[in-house]
This record gives structure tokens, sequence and C-alpha cells, in this order.
């Protein structure tokens, strides 16, 4: 049987990468819908090859603006491993916090700005802001939250300026943790506004077979290091990672 590739020009937002859907039809019946998305070939590895160790990080951290955090968390740690640097218990509880303001960062864009306009109904958060300012105002305040959390512990927002392989270049001071408690604890009725909008949303009835993959270290949400755990019961160390991906 032919197979037949058909090009439908569609802009399709609010998807990080781009976005495909294939269909297969066979004997005039449909067998197969499905979004595809997926990342074009960024030569990041190419990018660094001949570059100084200690600006690894920088790069590889362009490889997301949301996710600056990890991908520039992940390269020290390589560089610590390769090199045989052990982090203190300061620089691993600092790394972590700013994880917390990172994954906060990345949850509220999620919510607000991308599954948000579906549940109520239109195009983009721009028009949620005038039918539902309260909820755009919202996200903002937590966003900002988030931010000034990553600012205070890395340097900036976005791409952290202030991690190194064994730490970082400056710290926090007291003044600066005193001030980010007390916005934390402001923001607490935020948070508690989103989960009571997210129990409201009618979320399809949709499942399909999945293995989720996580890191495993104690009775800790592991951001770091730890062991390699698959919801199907599997387990692979660090080093082992390519076993269970298709990274080429």
């Amino acid at each position: 049987m032919s197979k037949v590739n058909v090009n439908v020009n569609c802009h399709l937002t609010r998807v990080e990468g781009h976005g495909s859907v294939v269909v297969d039809v066979k004997n005039g019946e449909l067998v197969k819908c499905q979004l595809e998305i997926f990342e074009a070939p960024r030569f990041f590895e190419a990018m660094l090859r001949g570059r100084p160790y200690y600006e690894a990080s920088h790069i590889t951290s362009r490889i997301c603006g949301i996710c600056a955090t990890g991908h520039a968390t992940a390269s020290l740690r390589a560089t610590e491993n390769a090199l045989g640097v052990e982090i203190s218990e300061q620089v691993e509880l600092l790394r972590k916090l700013l994880f917390h303001g990172e994954i906060i960062d990345s949850h509220v864009l999620h919510i607000y700005m991308l599954v948000a306009p579906d549940f109520f109904g239109v195009g983009s958060v721009l028009p949620l802001a005038n039918s539902h300012p309260e909820v755009v105002k919202r996200a903002l305040r937590i966003k900002k939250l988030a931010g000034d959390l990553c600012a205070m512990i890395a340097g900036r927002h976005t791409h952290p300026i202030a991690m190194t392989v064994g730490g970082f270049t400056h710290l926090p001071t007291i003044k600066e943790l005193l001030a980010m408690k007390k916005q934390m604890i402001a923001a607490r009725e935020d948070m508690d506004e989103t989960i009571a909008l997210l129990k409201t949303l009618p979320w399809p009835s949709y499942e399909r077979e999945t293995e989720y993959v996580s890191l495993q270290k104690g009775n800790e949400y592991a951001f770091i290091d730890g062991v390699i755990t698959t919801s199907d019961g599997f387990s692979y160390e660090l080093p082992d990672y390519r076993k269970l991906t298709n990274e080429t």
C-alpha cells in the first residue's frame, strides 16, 4: 500500500517546539490521528566543542528560556562529575531553591498562559485579560514571585549568571532572604486561588498508556541527583540515561 504525505499549512500556537498531525487512513477508514510535537536540531553539542568548561552552563542554558536553570544545572553537574568537584550542602540547597523558582515560573506559564485560554474559550491570554482580568493579574503576580526568587539566587530571572562550577559567584543576603520569605507568605492566597480555579475546570476524560520517568532519591522530590526510575518499574543510574532515551 502506498504512503502519501499531505502537507496542511496551519499555524499551531501554544506549543513548545513545532507541531504536526499524523493521520493514517487504511481502506478509507481512519486508523490513527496523532499530534506530534518535535524539536529541530539546534547543534548545541557543536557549539560547545573547544569552549572553556566555565562557559558550558551559560551556553546550554540557552536551550530554553523557560527551563534555563535545568539545562545550566545539568551542564554544571556534568562538568563537576568530570572534574571530580564536590559541592557543599549550601550550594545544593540553593540550587534546589532555584529549581523551585523555575518550576513555579514554568507551571504558572503552563496553567495560565497555555491551558487556561482553552478552558475559557478564547484564543490566547490577551482576550483573557479583558474577560477575566483577575485571573491574568494573579498569574502575573505569581510569575513575578518566581522571577524574583530566581534573580535573588542566580543573578537574574532568565539564564542564570551566578551559577558556576562548584558553587555560586555570589550568595543572597539575609535581608534578601527575609524579604523573599514575606513574598512567599503573601503569595499563599494566590496559590490557593490557583488550585481552586483548577478544580472548577472541566478536565476531559482522556487516558492513554504512558511510561513516566523521573528521578528518585530517598524521601525527597528529586530534581538534580538520584536514580532514574520509570512507572513500569525500571531503574537506571544517571550515567545510563541513554538506555531509555532516544537522544542521538
